[in-house]
């Protein structure tokens, strides 16, 4: 399975992924706003990715694990995750992490439309949310910018590396991305 844009791929995580994975974990900017740490060793990157491989490998995949690469030359960008909520509430959360060489590029823009679309259009998801930590202003652009609304502040509900964090939480309407296509 593939999404494409003009610029991007995403792809299925695969294990074959695994350095590159790890390899971005390790960058500290990506670090500054990841829950996970910094992996010392290859194998702790390995126990995060398998799960995440073995859901992409589901007939009913309800957690999406993609690689961003460039359809130009294929170079590794990051990882975009969907996790789809309870059936009954028909909506999933996103996330993303970007190597910092590809940010400022808007490459994070149009990977979270690309998903939104297939949200939206393929999966017929109802809502679509997403969190930031509150001085992560590179995401928090992004959510803007893609028609997310900031619905909630949480107090100090992210454990990152230097310290407790409060998180936006953002969320775009299945509605709300038809109005935005058609601007």
């Amino acid at each position: 399975m593939k999404l494409e844009t003009t610029r991007l791929q995403l792809r299925l995580l695969q294990s074959s992924d695994l350095q590159a994975v790890h390899d971005l974990h390790c960058i500290p900017e990506v670090a500054r706003y990841n829950t996970l740490a910094i992996p010392e060793k290859l194998v702790e990157t390995e126990i995060i990715i398998a799960p995440l491989v073995a859901a992409n490998s589901q007939e009913f995949i309800s957690n999406y694990t993609f690689v961003i690469k460039t359809k130009e030359d294929y170079e590794f960008v990051g990882l975009f995750g969907l996790k789809l909520g309870k059936a009954k509430y028909n909506n999933a959360e996103i996330w993303y992490k970007l190597d910092p060489q590809h940010w400022n590029k808007g490459f994070a823009t149009e990977a979270v439309k690309c998903v939104f679309d297939f949200g939206f259009n393929h999966l017929k998801l109802h809502r679509i949310h997403a969190g930031s930590a509150i001085e992560n202003f590179s995401s928090i652009n992004v959510l803007e910018k893609v028609g997310m609304i900031r619905e909630g502040h949480a107090r100090q509900t992210l454990p990152l590396l230097t310290s407790w964090s409060d998180n936006y939480e953002y969320a775009i309407l299945e509605t709300d991305f038809i109005e935005n296509k058609k601007r």
